[in-house]
């Protein structure tokens, strides 16, 4: 469930040339979608109840809302007429989602803590496109290459919850779905947008269905000269898919991606600067010319069958990466990823009760070539390192959900798998290598009770488990590069929560604990000390917290009987509480990284002719603390902001979202260190001051 209001309009037409081309809301409403339990397999075979591959929206929504445990769901609608950025603008909505933006793209992700300290790419939240894995073989991923103008609809699975894609981390799983041309908004639109610092963005797409076949295109390019110095980026972007039904019942979809980054770094800085002099960029990136450039490509297939009381979906990926990355050294490397996975999913009878069951396997694989360099201003000097990262990963998993009454479900589930890390030096002589396997076996048990139609109660207990990356195994310190086998981070996660809607009411509440072992935890480094890795793992650890999303419609019909114009007060609360346990060095402290308390308040006025108006609040009373010793902490901040949009013509929108109107100086993420007494404190993100975008959009 999310609390972000929507807007806007489908279309549906028939585009063949765009097949001949391929062949070689701003806040409204609150959603008060009832809540439904459908069965698993989803039929349909034409506009607009999606496809095979693809179902409809409101098919996706039931899907994930009959999960047995947390979790969220996002209707592109809901952002199609706002200003969105980056996914932290996606995820802003979703209680229990800490989504912080750094600079441009450049976010840190965390559900529930899960990579609390990771101060680069993402760790412990799988990220999915379409259902398929966008992660790299290792683990690891990032954010900068899904593009938020090319979603139709995005599931949010926390923690265990994600055991139906056969994630199991910590933190869970993010699915961003993009549009087929059955599902999309709109046959074709096209949209410019841009404002402060530089900004300026224009995106296109089409898309047609002729006979068995369909297709969609989507292109973005986004430039930003950005709030700080030396950020300027620049983003291109190219999702398209094609679908056939191949024979009654059996559709195959191929997905095509192509993603370039061009981004300089402004770096981090001192508490003191990160609130007094935010526009400035850090010395080191500046001097080293700090940057990261990406080129990407992606090629996915889906080929669905239905079987009787199910349908078989099987997935098959490859996924290649080239990254330019000059930091404190020039780190250049080139990487694939590849996978298959076989799952079906169907319900049936089973001793005269209703049975829902997901299962499936994967294997995904990747090889990773890791050079680095000296910086000299941005270009290679003499090589440093130079290593090759291998990573393979075999796993089998179930989720089963079984009818004891139609109010009352319970579900077990688990996953087995068999991860594989095999590191290289090639940069010593001789040779060296290294090598870890990881086994596991995470169990869950959940019940589900449905005593309206439009309500829902759920708990659960799930096991997790977090592999380590590359760039956790293969560190460098005064040894050099080392390969550190460290272990996979466990946790039993527990859960009780409610979702739904009543009347005028909105809710999704979720209370959990995480009893943690050998928890990954990083901090910067301060080699002049001798601290050996930035990554460690922690004995004893618990996050736990609560995730509260509501909404009221306070005033319905404000103009006059069925005016349809509706006033709706949103509020969002995530409390934090992630401590160490007995640790012999930092007690029971707080890990660093996240703020104990995130809040969000919307009051939006929307009416049925698609304008709308909405002030929101983003308040974090208490910032988070910067070191694990806990004698270094951000200030609290307060920002205003308010978004707006209105219809003009039959397809054409406008809308304009002003951020930060106080022009508040906040800390908008940091790079926790262990001591910050004995550490360097360069460590702080400053948050972007006021800033205004506007955008104009025409479907037809």
């Amino acid at each position: 469930m999310s609390f972000s209001p929507s807007g806007g309009a489908r279309g549906a037409s028939a585009l063949s040339c765009l097949l001949w081309l391929a062949a070689p809301v701003g806040p409204a409403a609150a959603q008060d979608a009832p809540v439904a339990l459908p069965e698993i397999t989803v039929q349909g075979s034409g506009p607009p109840q999606g496809s095979l591959t693809v179902p409809s929206v409101e098919a996706q929504r039931d899907a994930v809302n009959a999960t047995v445990g947390s979790v969220a769901f996002i209707d592109a609608r809901s952002f199609e007429n706002r200003y969105t950025n980056n996914i932290t603008d996606v995820l802003r909505e979703t209680p229990g989602v800490f989504a912080q933006t750094r600079y441009g793209q450049e976010i840190r992700l965390s559900i529930r803590g899960s990579g609390l300290a990771r101060s680069f790419h993402t760790r412990g939240v799988e990220i999915l496109q379409d259902g398929i894995p966008f992660n790299f073989a290792d683990g690891s991923g990032d954010y900068y290459q899904i593009d938020p103008l090319a979603l139709r609809s995005v599931e949010v699975f926390k923690g265990g919850n994600a055991l139906v894609f056969g994630s199991s981390t910590l933190g869970g799983a993010v699915n961003f779905v993009t549009p087929t041309a059955y599902t999309a908004l709109a046959p074709a639109f096209v949209r410019i947008e841009g404002g402060s610092f530089g900004a300026f963005r224009a995106n296109a797409q089409v898309s047609g269905i002729s006979g068995d076949a369909d297709a969609l295109l989507n292109v973005t390019h986004s430039h930003q000269d950005g709030f700080r110095r030396h950020q300027n980026q620049d983003y291109s972007q190219i999702n398209a898919n094609i679908g056939y039904r191949l024979a009654p019942g059996v559709e195959t979809r191929f997905y095509l991606g192509i993603y370039e980054t061009r981004q300089k770094l402004p770096g981090s800085l001192g508490l003191t600067d990160a609130l007094t002099f935010p526009t400035r960029a850090s010395l080191a990136a500046i001097t080293g010319n700090q940057a990261r450039d990406v080129s990407a490509q992606r090629l996915a297939n889906r080929t669905s069958f239905e079987l009787g009381g199910g349908k078989l979906d099987v997935d098959t990926w490859v996924l290649h990466k080239n990254l330019y990355h000059p930091i404190f050294q020039v780190i250049d490397q080139d990487g694939w990823t590849y996978g298959v996975s076989p799952h079906w999913s169907g319900s049936f009878d089973l001793a005269g009760h209703r049975n829902d069951l997901v299962v499936g396997a994967r294997y995904f694989g990747g090889t990773n070539s890791a050079l680095q360099f000296v910086n000299v201003a941005g270009n290679r000097g003499a090589r440093t390192a130079d290593a090759r990262q291998i990573a393979n990963n075999y796993q089998a998993f179930l989720d089963n959900r079984f009818w004891i009454t139609p109010e009352l479900a319970v579900m077990a589930g688990a996953k087995l798998f068999h991860d594989e890390r095999d590191f290289e030096n090639r940069f010593a002589t001789p040779v060296r290598t290294a090598a870890r396997d990881y086994d596991g076996f995470n169990p869950k048990l959940g019940l589900l009770w449905q005593p309206a139609p439009t309500v829902q109660v759920f708990a659960d207990i799930t096991r997790s488990r977090d592999v380590p990356d590359f760039s956790d195994l293969a560190q460098a310190n005064l040894a050099g590069l080392t390969f550190v086998p460290l272990q996979q981070q466990k946790a039993w996660t527990g859960e009780i929560g409610t979702r739904g809607s009543w009347d005028r009411f909105r809710w999704d509440v979720t209370l959990y604990r995480s009893t943690v072992r050998d928890e990954l935890i990083n901090f910067s480094q301060n080699a002049a000390l001798g601290i050996p890795a930035a990554t460690f793992n922690a004995d004893r650890t618990v996050h736990q917290g609560v995730e509260l999303g509501g909404a009221v419609d306070l005033i319905r019909d404000l103009s006059g009987p069925g005016a349809g114009d509706t006033i709706t007060l949103a509020q969002l609360w995530t409390w934090n509480d992630f401590r160490f346990v007995g640790d012999r060095v930092y007690g029971n402290n707080r890990i660093a990284g996240v703020p104990r308390h995130v809040l969000r308040t919307t009051l939006s006025y929307t009416r049925p002719d698609g304008f709308f108006i909405a002030p929101t609040l983003d308040w974090v009373p208490q910032g988070a603390f910067a070191d694990h010793a806990n004698t270094l902490r951000t200030p609290g901040y307060a920002l205003f902001g308010i978004q707006a949009g209105a219809k003009l013509a039959p397809g054409l929108t406008v809308f304009v979202d002003a951020r930060n109107l106080t022009d508040e100086r906040y800390v908008s993420d940091l790079a926790a260190v262990a001591d910050a007494r004995t550490a360097s404190t360069a460590i702080f993100y400053p948050g972007e001051g006021r800033s205004v975008f506007a955008g104009l959009r025409y479907a037809f």
